[in-house]
């Protein structure tokens, strides 16, 4: 049975820094790719960041670039993020997932195997 049980969230000031967590099991951590998606309240989900197997590559949105950083730990079947200089439009419950190395990198949730239960990030203005 695959879980993703993320961690970490919580309430912050605007300009302030949360990383969360997200740790795997049940599954072959190595073999997939990570991702992390949010969803803020009367919208749908949207992606934040990507990392590939190998941590060689990282993917973001624009809306985080330059703020948050997406990061693994292989032997900790975690995957992390890093979020820096937040802002009030970043609140959201924040998720990670899991995709498949047998399709293409997306930045489209329907293309992601294993969900998590999500944590809820708070930025206050």
């Amino acid at each position: 049975q695959v879980q993703l049980v993320e961690s970490g969230g919580g309430l912050v000031e605007d300009g302030g820094s949360l990383k969360l967590s997200c740790a795997a099991s049940g599954l072959s951590f190595s073999n997939y790719r990570m991702g992390w998606f949010r969803q803020a309240p009367g919208k749908e989900r949207e992606f934040v960041a990507r990392i590939s197997a190998s941590s060689s590559i990282t993917y973001y949105a624009d809306s985080v670039k330059g703020r948050f950083t997406i990061s693994r730990d292989n032997a900790k079947n975690t995957v992390y993020l890093q979020m820096n200089d937040l802002k009030p439009e970043d609140t959201a419950v924040y998720s990670c997932a899991a995709g498949s190395l047998s399709r293409p990198p997306s930045t489209n949730p329907t293309a992601w195997t294993y969900w998590g239960q999500g944590t809820q990030v708070t930025v206050s203005s």
